[in-house]
């Protein structure tokens, strides 16, 4: 079936305005074609409107970009996958001595070394930034022990762009450039802010107000957190990886085996609701809609918000970049449609409680489990319902006030955390084991062990 655009459009405009979201932009892979198409403005206060080459924050999409890189690196032979970190990174540590030493390149694509996420640190504008990024998180105390569970990581993925500068002799930001870039043609696609002045850029909305800053992140984010881009350079980037890593003009970008190293399954993911992960592989989310398989990742910048679905049987991958709004209901219903004509797809429903909610005994969940800057507490309300305190403590104690709210069960591990300080969106509560058969709980993708 050949790809409607007018149609697209429509639905593109409807769906935008009736999820209040500012402006959008979408691109749709189908058979062989990027189709670009735009919606709304990028800025309430000017009116100016999106464009097909105007760009947005992709926040976590990037981890995308930069596990793309490492496995150029390893097709090179200028990198192993399962070279312990300690051997490239001499100043990498970790509060555990043995994890330090454990940790691969590998495990850190994959999100199962254990470090951990919410480790934000401005370590300057310098091109030095990375390493010294390195060196302050020593001192972070890891989510779990190498190897024993998933638990997203950001600071990983400032782990591998160090990794790729020393490997490459460049910053991450050139490496990029020179590897992803320019053989891709993707002229619509940068990592540094001053970069985006050249471009119609997205500001986030919150509400019906501007948000009070573009870009919070320091430069050290931009390997977990900031390549700024159209939606139609990802459609481009996601088409070289549906080609077995061949850009447009024949230029080989990955090795065949790279790509489908990328999208083979490492682990399962015990949170399917946060990203719609089902599992994680050396990059990539992964999807499994009633069998049929994809792969693609999620993002957050400020209010800005990236989704990227591919779907290989088909040939079609979908991108859409938004800056406020209700941009989960924009992505569902936008995604739901696309999906279902063009590859065949069945989206799961959103996330939310049931009509009618299993009896669950929530005895042996009762307790306390903490990581690096959070601790949550799991306890029994005088009803005999379970409710949730999630509070930063440590150096992210003025984060934000203690969010508490009441678990609804889904399944007798599965709980939506509903209403009060968590907000109006249901958020998933996931309670899990490591490795050893020590329990967790996730929230957010990262594993946080039971500690009394």
């Amino acid at each position: 079936m050949s790809f409607n655009h007018a149609h697209w459009q429509q639905r593109l405009d409807t769906l935008r305005a009736a999820h209040g979201v500012p402006g959008a932009s979408l691109a749709v892979l189908a058979d062989g074609q990027v189709h670009e198409l735009a919606s709304g403005v990028l800025h309430c206060g000017t009116g100016v409107e999106v464009t097909t080459d105007s760009v947005f924050l992709s926040g976590s999409l990037a981890k995308a970009y930069t596990a793309t890189v490492v496995l150029s690196l390893v097709d090179a032979g200028s990198l192993d996958l399962d070279t312990p970190v300690v051997q490239l990174l001499p100043e990498f540590a970790t509060p555990d001595p043995a994890a330090t030493e454990a940790i691969t390149v590998r495990q850190l694509l994959s999100h199962t070394s254990g470090l951990t996420c919410d480790f934000t640190y401005d370590s300057g504008r310098g091109d030095d930034c990375l390493a010294r990024y390195v060196e302050a998180a020593a001192g972070v105390a890891l989510d779990c022990p190498p190897g024993t569970a998933l638990s997203y990581s950001s600071v990983g993925y400032a782990v591998l762009g160090r990794i790729i500068e020393v490997v490459t002799g460049k910053t991450w930001d050139q490496a990029v450039k020179d590897l992803l870039f320019t053989p891709l043609g993707l002229t619509h696609s940068m990592t540094l802010p001053e970069e985006a002045l050249r471009f119609r850029v997205a500001m986030s909305h919150l509400g019906e107000e501007l948000a009070p800053a573009w870009d919070l992140m320091p430069r050290s984010a931009g390997p977990y957190g900031r390549v700024i881009i159209s939606a139609g350079d990802v459609a481009r980037f996601a088409q070289m990886h549906l080609d077995g890593g061949v850009a447009a003009d024949g230029t080989r970008v990955l090795s065949s085996e790279a790509v489908e190293l990328m999208q083979r399954r490492v682990i399962d993911s015990p949170d399917k609701w946060t990203v719609s992960a089902d599992g994680w592989s050396l990059g990539w989310t992964l999807y499994d809609w009633n069998g049929v398989s994809g792969f693609g990742h999620d993002g957050s910048s400020v209010a800005q918000h990236s989704f990227l679905r591919i779907v290989p049987h088909a040939g079609v991958a979908i991108v859409l970049l938004t800056n406020g709004g209700d941009y989960n209901r924009l992505y569902h219903d936008l995604f739901s449609e696309l999906l279902a004509e063009l590859a065949d797809v069945q989206l799961p429903a959103p996330f939310g409680p049931p009509a009618n909610p299993p009896e669950v005994d929530v005895t042996p969940l009762l307790g306390t489990y903490t990581r690096e800057g959070v601790i949550t507490t799991i306890s029994r309300a005088d009803d005999g319902s379970a409710r949730i305190r999630y509070e930063f403590v440590d150096g992210m104690k003025d984060l934000s006030p203690p969010l508490e709210a009441e678990l609804v069960p889904v399944t007798d591990k599965v709980f939506a955390a509903c209403g009060e300080s968590f907000g109006a969106t249901p958020a998933p509560v996931v309670f899990s084991a490591l490795a050893d058969g020590s329990p967790c709980v996730y929230i957010g993708m990262q594993a946080t062990p039971k500690t009394s």
